[in-house]
């Protein structure tokens, strides 16, 4: 990060603490124009461990049952911008208790007696949007029993965070943290008496954002999955807001909402999940279906490309692949180097995943994640595809560079199956090497077969590939094909160590075979997943070899075993658990 880039955000933290300081002076408003309803979705599972005291912001777990939420520690920024947004307030009204209330209630004029006053880091535009939200949503859930003396702070409170909001909304960084601030706003400005006159510039602004940050095929430029979730959800909360008042929704708006509705479908597993790139997670549960439900958009084919990912469906199987460059400049610092990577369901069960984001375990499980070798694809002696800039020590901001800048992609139908063929050139400056993938999924959903191949596309690339193998000592570039394995698969060396069975939870078996042109194992990898306390161990299928040629051909499948039923009923149940 250079010294202009660290005025600028002090800057920003200084005019931040300023108009949270000014908002003192407002007003407070009177009431709501209407009754507002909850839009958001909860964790019930969630809700009864924070009424228990157990805090789990960011990957911590703080037990704190006799202690007040803002007299705790924060370990890390993160764990502080968790509870400072208020999403946990979804997860205590989906159990909804008395004592899920008392303690939302608690937390809530909290927050107002601890940071109401314009302390803490709670005043950035994105939080206060996220907060606002909240608020607004749950608001008959809080004041329920509460005195006209707490509801006067309450609405006091939303007055001062909605005039600092309209002050500071175009401070938060462009798409997400945005959305998230003008979002806030404009529910906010619809909701209050008195701040109509807030809600019309906002409704403008966000109609902007959505022209500038959502491209033609509904994508968005970090290309991550659940980042997209969150912003489609947005628009179609405030689009529902807008309706309730009687207004229309502006026509970029609802465009946006039409682009972004059939990529999100794409971009969801078999299993209802979204695939797991470019640090997204699977999204909350039940947010996908509730926002497509209340867009109203209905289902389309989708042909080709969606936000560069291809996808292949058969049956209840579902294979998406990353084929597209990560992310540039700003919009990478969540990036991974995953081009060419896939993740695999079948049914209600991900069986080839790639490891995810690591954010929530620190900044060395971040780095980790973001590597190839975290991901379900080629890996050449050990480089990354993409790698991350050099940083100030201890940042998290780490753009990606040198990164693959050709990845062509073409579809085709097969006489048995649809097939995605792509490449990438990732490692052609250092190796002369590109890296070409092809898959192939069945018509009835029981097969993937796959091919990897390493070529030396120019004369430029030969010279250089035999550069690197006279480095080696004439021993070849290194190669691992890896498969990383959901934790709930059970996988076992078969057939003498030529192959891998795959147990899924479902009762399914999978097979994974090979040519014999590499060496087959087993090995131990991990599963990053947000709201736990610790990576999961897993396991993962290495495919090794060594590029001696200037073309190194491997050939592989997954196939259902011949004894696995086309119908499985699945009923085993998915118990949370937040180990």
């Amino acid at each position: 990060m250079s010294n202009s880039d660290t005025m600028a955000n002090r800057w920003v933290r200084f005019q931040n603490r300023l108009y949270a300081r000014l908002s003192q002076r407002r007003k407070p408003v009177s009431g709501f124009v209407g009754q507002p309803e909850p839009r958001t979705v909860g964790s019930f599972a969630r809700g009864r461990q924070l009424v228990a005291g157990n805090l789990l912001f960011a990957g911590y777990l703080v037990e704190a049952p006799d202690t007040g939420l803002w007299e705790v520690v924060a370990p890390n920024a993160a764990f502080d911008d968790e509870r400072h947004g208020f999403a946990w307030l979804d997860d205590l009204a989906a159990v909804g208790d008395i004592a899920a209330r008392e303690k939302a209630q608690r937390w809530v004029w909290g927050w107002i007696g601890t940071h109401g006053k314009g302390q803490g880091p709670g005043w950035a535009p994105d939080l206060t949007g996220r907060r606002l939200i909240r608020w607004i949503n749950h608001a008959l859930f809080l004041l329920r029993g509460m005195d006209e003396a707490h509801s006067r702070l309450f609405f006091r409170s939303l007055s001062q965070q909605t005039w600092f909001l309209s002050k500071r909304w175009h401070a938060a960084t462009p798409g997400l943290p945005r959305f998230e601030a003008l979002a806030g706003l404009v529910q906010a400005g619809l909701a209050l008496e008195g701040m109509e006159d807030i809600s019309d510039p906002a409704v403008r602004a966000l109609a902007r954002e959505c022209e500038a940050q959502i491209d033609a095929q509904g994508g968005i430029p970090t290309r991550n999955p659940e980042e997209l979730l969150e912003v489609f959800t947005l628009l179609a909360w405030t689009s529902a807001a807008l309706s309730e008042v009687g207004r229309g929704t502006p026509a970029a708006q609802t465009a946006a909402i039409k682009r972004i509705a059939p990529t999100l479908r794409s971009l969801r597993h078999a299993d209802g999940g979204l695939a797991r790139f470019h640090g997204g997670g699977r999204g909350v549960e039940g947010r996908l279906e509730q926002a497509l439900a209340q867009s109203g958009v209905k289902p389309k084919p989708v042909k080709g490309l969606t936000m560069g990912y291809a996808r292949l469906a058969a049956a209840r199987t579902t294979v998406i692949i990353d084929a597209a460059p990560p992310a540039k400049g700003a919009a990478s610092y969540m990036a991974h180097a995953s081009t060419l990577a896939f993740e695999l369901t079948s049914g209600r069960r991900p069986l080839i995943v790639n490891c995810g984001s690591g954010e929530s375990f620190g900044l060395e499980w971040r780095r980790a994640g973001r590597a190839t070798p975290s991901h379900s694809t080629l890996c050449l002696d050990g480089y990354s595809s993409a790698r991350l800039a050099a940083s100030t020590k201890g940042t998290a901001n780490e753009a990606m560079v040198d990164a693959p800048s050709e990845v062509p992609v073409e579809f085709e139908d097969s006489f048995e199956g649809a097939r995605v063929m792509a490449g990438h050139d990732g490692y052609a400056k250092v190796f002369g090497l590109t890296h070409a993938r092809t898959i192939e999924l069945r018509f009835d959903g029981r097969e993937v077969t796959g091919e990897d191949i390493l070529l030396t596309a120019t004369d430029k690339a030969k010279r250089q590939f035999d550069r690197a193998v006279d480095a080696s000592k004439l021993s070849g570039i290194g190669f691992d094909i890896r498969f990383h394995l959901h934790p709930d698969v059970d996988a076992a060396l078969d057939l003498g160590g030529s192959a891998v069975s795959m147990a899924l939870k479902s009762g399914e078996i999978w097979v994974f075979r090979h040519d014999g042109a590499g060496k087959l194992s087993l090995e131990p990898s991990v599963y990053l997943e947000k709201g736990r306390l610790k990576p999961r161990a897993t396991k993962q299928i290495v495919l090794s070899g060594r590029a001696i040629e200037y073309a190194t051909r491997i050939r592989w499948t997954l196939s259902k075993a011949q004894d696995t039923a086309y119908a499985v009923r699945d009923v085993h149940r998915d118990e949370p658990d937040f180990d």
